[in-house]
């Protein structure tokens, strides 16, 4: 394996997760592909930028978008970075490479009318499915937690006499968020009902399938996307939209930015200014709604 010092780097030092790992081996070794199919040139690390760049022009020409491509460069950029802080090369032959342009996208969050509906869809299901599901859906929305991380929650991370759950984030950074009341009790009724199952096999963790395993996450897509679908038009219907539309809701609402910023486990603000702009869309209609001059 050409990258194991590359990936041993990944898992231990920076922490990444094993599906961000296989992400950045997948688009190193389609490189190291290219390079030895159209130039015969196997030695990855003595490769210059001319020849990463006619590999970047052959990822445009193929019609993936340029966000997809920026991705790409941005694993081989940090090989070349982990090479030069190996002291394996003397220059990082992507040091000066600027970015492909790319459009901002504004992710449209659920409305609370949608998730309102949802909920209430899943309140008429009955058994240990409809109650995890029920939980999987108001978790994300109460919390903000990412899919990975609600994948991985264990039992020991619900603390139900202070109402509050721990959550593993990226790089393995903790954070502790508050429960809501009815979260509790969502929580309880499933926890009762996860009991009943013939067989646990995955017995530490508090999400399981019908066969007492540990959920994963194309299950907690399906969820998502299954029950949204039939409550809203919108285009993406996935978990990341209901971590959106919590980090959205609470600024409307008013809610710090920081405050947000903390409960997302962001590691800068940012990051978490991405959800302003729906809050800002806001504040305009209400702007446009309410102030005396509008209608004059």
């Amino acid at each position: 394996m050409p990258f194991t010092d590359f990936t041993s780097y990944l898992q231990h030092e920076k922490n990444y997760s094993p599906h961000t790992v296989t992400a950045y081996l997948k688009d190193l070794n389609s490189f190291l592909a290219f390079a030895v199919e159209d130039y015969q040139v196997s030695e990855i690390k003595s490769i210059p930028y001319t020849l990463i760049r006619s590999w970047i022009v052959s990822l445009v020409d193929s019609g993936i978008s340029n966000r997809t491509v920026n991705r790409k460069v941005s694993s081989l950029k940090s090989y070349y970075k982990f090479l030069l802080k190996t002291h394996q090369i003397s220059e990082n032959p992507l040091a000066k490479h600027k970015a492909l342009k790319t459009s901002k996208k504004i992710q449209v969050p659920f409305s609370e009318k949608e998730i309102d509906a949802v909920i209430k869809m899943l309140d008429e299901e009955e058994g240990f499915e409809g109650l995890r599901n029920k939980l999987i859906v108001e978790l994300f929305y109460a919390t903000g937690m990412r899919r990975a991380e609600l994948v991985a929650l264990k039992l020991n991370d619900v603390d139900l006499n202070t109402g509050t759950i721990k959550v593993l984030g990226k790089r393995n950074k903790e954070r502790i968020i508050p429960l809501l009341p009815s979260i509790s009790v969502s929580i309880r009724k499933y926890l009762a009902e996860r009991t009943r199952l013939e067989k646990i096999l995955d017995k530490d963790f508090l999400l399981l399938s019908k066969k007492g395993v540990k959920i994963y996450e194309t299950l907690v897509y399906r969820v998502i996307n299954s029950y949204f679908s039939k409550a809203s038009e919108k285009v993406k219907k996935s978990p990341h939209i209901l971590r959106h539309s919590f980090a959205t809701h609470l600024l409307n609402e008013g809610a710090d930015l920081n405050a947000v910023k903390e409960l997302l486990g962001h590691a800068s603000l940012a990051s978490t200014q991405v959800y302003t702009h729906n809050s800002v869309a806001q504040l305009k209609q209400v702007y446009k709604d309410s102030h005396p001059r509008n209608s004059k």
